[in-house]
């Protein structure tokens, strides 16, 4: 790993250190913020997309995408889909071991404690949010694959976010670090299976003009 990637990861860390911490300081503001502007047809609309933002209609895009891919010939985009699946079922399955482990109560139960260490009930799942962190994933290997397209299918995994503080399922807190969990996991399945996305971002600019060596 070069200096340029070091220096990359260093800043990465930061801006997630920041915002994971910033998010802990604001979930009980959100939760006020949300709960003093809810509407009957803005829940409707959260609901349906709290629902429909789950990672089963993620997987099935993924596969169909793929399908097309594949039905084209176009081994590079069968490849980033495929990964974009990959990396989905990566993120919800570390987000759903680390549910149980921290047993982190909804904000819709009433519990006297937040964290409540490993639990099997659905009511304790609050930390880290599985939408966010499959939708995350999967949209963020796009994001590495074509930035424009990524970045225009941005407001979609922001969307389920919002989605499920509407809802009282997740904290603030919850969502980010589901977000940052999915682009981890997002940066890994890429690296490994599309490497050449990286290549030009950790790679030292090509120097000109330079006398050949002896």
């Amino acid at each position: 790993m070069n200096s340029r990637s070091v220096f990359y990861w260093l800043i990465g860390i930061v801006i997630a250190a920041i915002a994971m911490v910033a998010a802990f300081h604001f979930d009980h503001a959100m939760l006020n913020f949300i709960a003093q502007h809810q509407d009957r047809l803005a829940n409707k609309v959260m609901k349906s997309v709290s629902r429909f933002g789950d990672w089963p209609e993620h997987f099935a895009l993924g596969l169909l995408l793929a399908g097309i891919a594949w039905w084209r010939g176009s081994k590079k985009w069968t490849r980033i889909f495929l990964a974009m699946l990959i990396a989905l079922a990566l993120a919800g399955a570390a987000g759903h071991v680390i549910k149980l482990t921290t047993g982190r109560a909804r904000p819709s139960v009433k519990s006297e404690e937040v964290w409540n260490g490993p639990r099997l009930s659905s009511k304790f799942h609050a930390f880290p949010s599985g939408h966010v962190a499959a939708s995350t994933a999967f949209f963020a290997v796009l994001f590495f694959a074509n930035w424009r397209i990524g970045l225009a299918c941005l407001p979609i995994p922001l969307l389920i976010g919002f989605s499920r503080m509407y809802v009282a399922a997740h904290y603030l807190s919850d969502v980010v670090f589901a977000a940052v969990l999915g682009i981890l996991c997002a940066i890994l399945v890429a690296r490994l299976l599309i490497p050449s996305l990286f290549r030009p971002m950790f790679e030292p600019p090509e120097q000109k003009n330079q006398p050949p060596r002896r």
